[in-house]
């Protein structure tokens, strides 16, 4: 039997969590995600409770044995244990405050556990007065969601770094191979297929960065402002303690705000890290748009290159194979960018000196964190990887294509390559046959000016090779 200032309830024998998570259990049924469910977050709150506990020991505020208790239970936390105890939504009314009364409960009950108690006996080891000493929610949720989304990141990056490497691989393997480029789903000029997945690997290495500045904010908590800033009911070194306590508990360099009011109400760095994640969506969207169209058909469609065969595609289409693999990376795209518009009206929504608001932020960027990074691991094992190029496609493109005159106008003049383009157009032959037909240019030097060298590079130096030709011809 557990009492709250509601009145008295029955809490399970078993639990490790009490009356105030039973409330918020019953308060709060949304079913999906829960806070257990997000082991980085039950990490993370448990190092804000042992380093908590350490700088009131510290401070001589909190008894040794106590202390050391609460230190054991949230080692046993932050190693992977009682995750099963913590049942409370991750989407909650309440700004976070049942999340860290679940947690405060757990420690509390598996403290008195390394002190040879039963669970309940409060009097001894008590949730709000012992463990949660020097704390309000209002400091250690936004702290303790600053580092579980540090640690998501890092994953994240991980991911994006694989997905990059995957592309450069596929960039030096195909890097002799001449296609068409395209600009507005029209022929403009010939590239290697090697510098169009380099451009892949290129533009998310510059996600990699983006989402590394900005994670270097993440960094400032305001653990020791309690209720809205002030520190009100802790010592007056706490804070400094606490976060010294805090960097040696997670090795990361946090530093406390220097305005604590301003940053008990803020949520702007959550806003900030949404749009990094949301921009690195995009990108890897708009590249699984061009993986789908490049190996579209396979006979009525691009067919430039072969995805790996994951699935049956239809069940009355014998035959058919989807690019399911892109297609799961572009909702994974969808779904973030919702996410970041939650996320954006939720750190609007705060008022005065709290943002209520935490929970639905925690659950949109912990989502899209993770999908992000599953998406794009499997993006990169399960699909660029065993990507094939189909090269006789390629090259008949290039050769049907009125868009290699633009790599031979510096030779023939706009003005002739105009025509060359448009009796190409007209009669369905190649330019190259035109131009060799017409002898305007040496067979020799039209080999050099379409070689996989001289595309890449952007076309040979014009220099005596023009002037021989062109007075020549």
């Amino acid at each position: 039997m557990e009492r709250d200032l509601l009145g008295v309830r029955e809490v399970p024998a078993e639990a490790y969590w009490g009356i105030h998570t039973l409330r918020a259990m019953e308060n709060f049924q949304l079913g999906g995600e829960t806070v257990g469910s997000t082991p980085g977050l039950v990490s993370a709150i448990a190092a804000v409770k042992e380093s908590a506990a350490k700088a009131n020991m510290e401070l001589g505020l909190l008894d040794p044995n106590v202390g050391g208790a609460i230190v054991a239970a949230c080692r046993d936390l932050r190693s992977g244990g009682l995750h099963d105890q913590f049942p409370v939504p991750l989407i909650q009314g309440g700004a976070g405050t049942s999340t860290n009364m679940n947690a405060n409960e757990v420690i509390a009950n598996r403290a008195l556990e390394h002190l040879n108690e039963p669970r309940g006996s409060y009097g001894l080891v008590s949730p709000n007065e012992h463990v949660n000493m020097g704390q309000s929610t209002n400091d250690v949720y936004p702290t303790a969601l600053k580092l579980a989304t540090i640690h998501g990141c890092q994953g994240l990056v991980g991911a994006l770094e694989r997905f990059q490497a995957a592309c450069e691989r596929k960039a030096r393997e195909f890097d002799h191979i001449v296609k068409m480029g395209r600009t507005q789903l029209q022929d403009a000029v010939p590239m290697t297929l090697g510098q169009e997945f380099r451009s892949y690997a290129v533009t998310i290495r510059e996600d990699v960065a983006r989402l590394t500045e900005a994670v270097v904010h993440l960094h400032e908590i305001n653990l020791g402002a309690t209720a809205i800033g002030t520190g009100l009911n802790t010592h007056p070194r706490y804070a400094s303690i606490v976060r010294e306590q805090l960097m040696a508990v997670t090795g990361l360099p946090v530093t406390t705000s220097p305005d604590l009011v301003e940053a008990t109400q803020d949520c702007g760095v959550f806003v900030l890290i949404s749009a990094a994640v949301k921009r690195a969506a995009v990108k890897l969207s708009k590249i699984s748009n061009d993986l789908r169209l490049l190996s579209s058909g396979p006979r009525a469609g691009f067919g430039e290159i072969n995805l790996p065969a994951r699935q049956a595609g239809s069940s009355i289409m014998p035959g058919k194979v989807n690019p399911v693999i892109p297609e799961l990376v572009n909702q994974v795209a969808f779904e973030i960018i919702g996410a970041d518009v939650t996320i954006s009206l939720a750190a609007e929504a705060g008022q005065l000196q709290l943002n209520a608001f935490e929970p639905i932020i925690a659950s949109s960027l912990f989502r899209s964190i993770n999908h992000l990074r599953i998406a794009a691991n499997t993006l990169a094992d399960a699909c660029i990887d065993g990507i094939t190029a189909n090269e006789q496609a390629l090259q008949d493109h290039v050769a049907r294509s009125i868009g290699i005159v633009t790599a031979l106008s510096p030779y023939l003049g706009y003005h002739m390559s105009g025509e060359i383009a448009a009796e190409a157009l007209r009669t369905g032959r190649a330019v190259v046959d035109l131009v060799l037909d017409r002898e305007l240019l040496d067979p020799e030097l039209l080999g050099r000016l379409l070689h996989p060298q001289a595309i890449a590079g952007g076309g040979i130096s014009p220099r005596s090779d023009r002037a021989s030709s062109t007075r020549e011809l």
